[in-house]
């Protein structure tokens, strides 16, 4: 175990794109006495980790690091969500990627932001997530659990209903089980509503449903939500993007709401509102 502090640091894949904030963090984090954890697949990206003093690489085992920061997109920052899960730890995300609504401040602001995360200039946010079990594995979405047809095959036969009561049966292309952080993903493209960040429950919503009546649903978060494939082919599942297995012809999922899954770092004053404007809300400049 360090006896020093430690910042764990994520980047996303293209290495080339991040491979001077990765050092710039690395060095801000030596001249503050941390050390740095970084995951394997961190260090096949960047080589040139192995050679510095102070760098660790994680084992899934430490227990004192201070603050974590994720330099990239949601996906990026999604991972570093998942590793910390439970532990308290906040995730500081630098937004290196497309939209980023996860992230804590904006890629200009480097290195200052890293500063920041550094001296822990920042609020904690626990944001919720959504169980599942698919056999003796239990899943857990920050964002959202996708059931998807698999390409070439025929449209979806799903039916979803809240504890013993079936609520609709859909032919689709899939169903979105979507965490108020998620709502703003693959929920957001089907039409889902945006839930705001601390509103307690998911939302359903569907992939290309073939129905007029299929409308998204808003599940209370004491509320058990199970969907069962009819369809007479497996449907794929996802957990945050991330194949994660199948629904066997015939067979069903189910879905709880979970209060307190992980930690995102935030910047003193944020609004869930502002951002929302700020990444979705702007019209195109004529």
């Amino acid at each position: 175990m360090s006896a020093r502090p430690i910042v764990a640091v994520f980047s996303h894949a293209r290495a080339d794109a991040t491979a001077g904030a990765v050092l710039s963090v690395i060095e801000l984090a030596e001249a503050h006495g941390f050390d740095v954890m970084v995951d394997v697949d961190e260090g096949r990206r960047h080589p040139e980790l192995a050679s510095r003093p102070g760098i660790i690489v994680d084992d899934g085992t430490l227990s004192d690091v201070a603050v974590a920061v994720a330099i990239g997109g949601d996906g990026t920052i999604l991972r570093a969500l998942r590793r910390f899960a439970g532990t308290g730890v906040g995730v500081f995300g630098v937004n290196f990627g497309e939209v980023g609504f996860l992230a804590t401040v904006e890629r200009d602001e480097v290195p200052l932001a890293f500063k920041r995360a550094l001296e822990g200039e920042f609020e904690r946010l626990t944001l919720p997530g959504i169980e599942t079990q698919l056999g003796d594995v239990v899943l857990t979405a920050i964002n959202d659990i996708a059931i998807t047809r698999r390409p070439g095959d025929r449209v979806a036969d799903l039916s979803y209903a809240i504890g013993e009561q079936e609520v609709g049966r859909v032919r689709c292309d899939g169903i979105v089980i979507a965490t108020p952080a998620g709502s703003t993903g693959y929920n957001l493209a089907n039409g889902g509503p945006v839930l705001a960040w601390g509103v307690e429950g998911f939302v359903v919503s569907f992939i290309a449903p073939h129905s007029l009546t299929a409308r998204a649903l808003v599940v209370a978060p004491d509320d058990v939500l199970t969907v069962r494939n009819f369809s007479e082919a497996p449907v794929d599942l996802s957990i945050d993007g991330r194949p994660s297995g199948e629904i066997a012809a015939g067979g069903l999922v189910c879905a709880r709401f979970r209060r307190e899954v992980t930690d995102l770092a935030l910047l003193p004053g944020w609004s869930f509102y502002a951002r929302l404007r700020e990444k979705f809300g702007q019209l195109a400049s004529s």
